[in-house]
């Protein structure tokens, strides 16, 4: 194991190992806070077409932001992950809390359109992403993140460069406590414009 990827272990030990000791009530008004920081954010306001993550227990709880997009009339888009050992996700369009309530789990618990859904628009394959909401385990102020070593959200940025509206503006929601000095990359980790927690203003 080369010595980036083994300080990537380490410290996504580290994270889980941080995020694990909060208790639900404490992640729950840290999801509060976030969310009402984003819904006043300009990159917010200002974005039609915003792709969202579907939260685990382990991240900002999302369902607030998704449901305050659906009242607003914004284009909501979901990851679906290939779970075929591969990179590669899309973003497709969720319609509404009802949709989102009655999507098949995947093995890793997350909700996604199943594989045999053709029916949903996917962003790139129509008018691109103005706003991209990122998880992560681990972020520092200068954008690096830290994933889960699967490298979706990477690959997936990279696709939207090609698109003919651009990379959309990229922000992660991180509990403080997933705040670090420095995150270790590489040329293959695509950095974030800006991370929310209840620490940076």
């Amino acid at each position: 194991m080369s010595a980036l990827r083994a300080a990537k272990h380490a410290l996504r030990r580290e994270m889980k190992r941080r995020v694990a000791a909060l208790s639900p009530d404490e992640k729950r008004r840290q999801s509060r806070v976030l969310s009402q920081k984003l819904l006043a954010h300009p990159k917010y306001v200002s974005s039609e077409r915003v792709a969202v993550f579907l939260s685990m227990d382990d991240e900002v709880c999302t369902r607030d932001i998704i449901a305050d997009l659906m009242g607003r009339g914004k284009s909501c888009f979901i990851p679906r992950y290939d779970g075929g050992g591969g990179s590669h996700m899309d973003m497709l369009r969720l319609h509404s809390l009802e949709d989102m309530d009655g999507l098949p789990l995947t093995s890793w618990n997350i909700p996604q359109p199943p594989d045999d859904d053709h029916s949903r628009e996917e962003a790139l394959s129509s008018g691109g992403l103005d706003l991209m909401l990122m998880p992560g385990l681990g972020f520092d102020r200068a954008g690096r993140r830290l994933g889960r070593g699967k490298g979706f959200y990477d690959a997936y940025l990279k696709r939207c460069s090609g698109h003919p509206r651009g990379k959309p503006y990229t922000l992660a929601l991180a509990f403080k406590e997933q705040l670090c000095e420095e995150i270790p990359v590489d040329a293959n980790d695509v950095l974030i414009d800006e991370v929310l927690s209840e620490e940076v203003q």
